[in-house]
């Protein structure tokens, strides 16, 4: 009985032309071999699964081939590639650079180095997983890769190209892998089907291409594992039912409930599902996946993008048609936001029957919401409202002044229109003599017997205002003094804290309207400014100046500052130490100190 080789083993690629999916890879390499312009460095970087190794290993038998074909081919019969294929080549070594990462591990690779190959033209050292590399291995490596012997060939693999060293990515020819896609995996897996004599549907091939995700390794592994469990026979059924994948069917009838509002049916489902053993976020994750397939089908343009059944793929374009985009965008963000909280959730399937019944009634939502031709999901709320105004009778005046007649034209106009500003004349502090009586302003009165709104502030105003005899009398410092004291008493009368503060103030007049309040600190000044608006309206009324003006200003006392002695340095304390004790100063020159000051 033959020993049993996995797949990814087995039909391992011997040529350049055999490789899958990296063919701007090979050729560049081809045509390299053909022109003998051979780097001393390679680095190949890309995903898992996807060829680096096996190309590293192609291009070391290929090189030392002795007959190579027009195309840049090994010949695969000659003694080396013979016994390279047997691996008993003396010409290659491959070095696991995850468990050899230390800096003797290079350093003995670099001692193999310097001997020269006994059989072919090159020596080729594959350092597989270079990134596992400790710096200082990297940095005991770089002049080595930097000029090795003219027969030595060093091609580094890694999955993860941003952990090297910058000085050993500039030393290295750089060849960056990529995915393989889901058409060239099923023709490759289709080709080995063949050859292993497995009867395999196409759909079932698909389904692998698209679970390994570019990875041409997991493909054949999981190729490997079904035709074990189904004894030779590769179906689409028995597929989903190993790699535990929810059917599409399911989400299409998901659909249908949905958007027929049927939430009994779209429960029943689901509990149908949850029976087979699939997890609630396996099925979240697999209808948030269905609904971005039928956006993607919604345009032409992006339906490249569609990596599907090919027995669905008609089935999805004729289902994204009867589906608004509004409907499957909010559908996404329900599912989106429901997978994301799947996991804090304590009753996981309550949970995902909740998103079931917000995805059923979302059609009706939707509908909700509708403002005329477009929708909108945002939230109604009733229209603006101009601000109703009371509409003011006319004022009849009989016997006014021209003055009163004007501002009552004024409040009328303003009321009943737009607001008018005027320009305010300068405030006169003076009684003007009155030629006439006025007797409609201060008595006219309106039909329920109150006074209107312009009497009433033409009377405060004349009750707070200074007589008209008043003048505008200087500053004096006896009167000033007075006055304050007389405000202090009112404080210490009203029992309010200011009291001290106003008393250890200073007054210094600066000129006949304005006077300064000196204090000693910045609580002193908090206290009087809290006080400005009752202080300026008792010292006019009490000094008879209406253009009187106060400033708080803030003038510290050094004579109250405690005095604090400054710490000393630390060369001020050793004279002071040597002041007091000579024999310091003494043990310092004899043993010849230097002190650090």
């Amino acid at each position: 009985m033959d020993k049993f080789i996995v797949s990814a083993r087995k039909y391992r690629p011997q040529t350049f032309d055999t490789v899958v999916g990296q063919s701007h890879i090979t050729t560049t390499l081809k045509n390299a071999i053909k022109n003998n312009q051979l780097a001393h460095a390679f680095l190949f970087c890309g995903p898992r699964g996807v060829g680096k190794t096996t190309c590293a290993r192609i291009l070391a038998k290929t090189i030392n081939c002795e007959n190579k074909t027009k195309d840049g081919e090994a010949c695969n019969t000659c003694n080396s590639c013979v016994s390279f294929n047997e691996g008993t080549s003396l010409n290659i070594h491959e070095l696991d650079a995850a468990s050899n990462n230390s800096v003797d591990d290079i350093r003995t690779l670099v001692e193999q180095v310097r001997f020269a190959p006994q059989a072919g033209k090159y020596k080729v050292y594959i350092i597989d997983e270079v990134h596992m590399l400790s710096s200082s291995a990297f940095n005991a490596f770089l002049k080595t890769l930097e000029e090795p012997p003219p027969y030595a060939i060093f091609i580094l693999a890694t999955t993860e190209k941003h952990k090297i060293l910058p000085t050993i990515l500039s030393r290295c020819q750089i060849f960056d892998f990529k995915r393989i896609t889901t058409n060239d995996t099923v023709e490759h897996l289709q080709e080995i089907c063949d050859k292993e004599e497995v009867s395999a549907e196409k759909a079932a091939l698909q389904v692998i291409a698209q679970k390994s995700e570019g990875c041409m390794r997991d493909a054949l592994s999981i190729m490997d594992k079904i035709v074990s469990f189904t004894g030779g026979e590769l179906n689409y059924t028995n597929t989903l039912e190993h790699l535990n994948i929810l059917d599409a069917d399911y989400y299409f009838k998901l659909l249908d409930a949905m958007l027929q509002q049927d939430l009994a049916g779209a429960l029943l489902l689901y509990d149908g599902i949850n029976r087979k053993g699939f997890e609630g976020d396996l099925v979240l994750n697999g209808f948030a996946e269905f609904i971005r397939n039928l956006l993607v089908c919604k345009d032409e343009k992006a339906a490249v993008l569609l990596e599907v059944v090919e027995s669905f793929k008609d089935k999805y374009v004729e289902t994204a048609k009867k589906v608004s985009p509004a409907i499957l965008i909010s559908a996404l963000n329900i599912l989106n936001e429901a997978e994301i909280n799947y996991k804090s959730a304590r009753n996981k399937r309550l949970h995902v029957e909740l998103v079931l019944i917000k995805l059923c009634y979302l059609q009706q939502a939707i509908n909700l919401s509708a403002e005329g031709n477009g929708l909108s999901k945002k939230k109604l709320i009733d229209s603006a409202k101009p601000v109703a105004f009371r509409q003011i009778a006319p004022l009849e005046l009989r016997e006014s002044n021209t003055a009163a007649t004007e501002s009552a034209k004024l409040l009328i106009q303003t009321t009943d229109n737009a607001p008018v500003r005027s320009k305010p004349k300068e405030a006169s502090y003076q009684q003007p003599a009155a030629t006439a009586p006025v007797k409609s302003a201060t008595t006219t009165t309106t039909g329920t017997g109150k006074i209107s709104a312009l009497n009433k502030i033409r009377q405060q105003y004349q009750g707070n205002s200074m007589p008209s005899d008043a003048t505008n009398q200087p500053l004096k410092e006896e009167p000033l003094q007075q006055s304050w004291e007389a405000y202090i008493q009112k404080l210490k009368e009203e029992k309010n804290p200011a009291a001290q503060p106003f008393a250890l103030a200073k007054l210094l007049i600066k000129d006949g309207n304005t006077f300064e309040v000196i204090t000693a600190n910045n609580i002193e000044q908090k206290f009087i400014e809290q006080e400005r608006n009752q202080l300026f309206a008792f010292l006019q009324q009490r000094l008879k100046n209406r253009l009187l003006q106060f400033y708080v200003v803030v003038v510290e006392n050094a004579e109250q500052q405690p005095v604090t002695d400054a710490p000393l340095s630390s060369k001020d304390q050793f004279l002071k130490m040597a002041e007091q004790y000579p024999l310091v100063k003494e043990l310092r020159d004899r043993l010849r100190l230097d002190l650090d000051y």
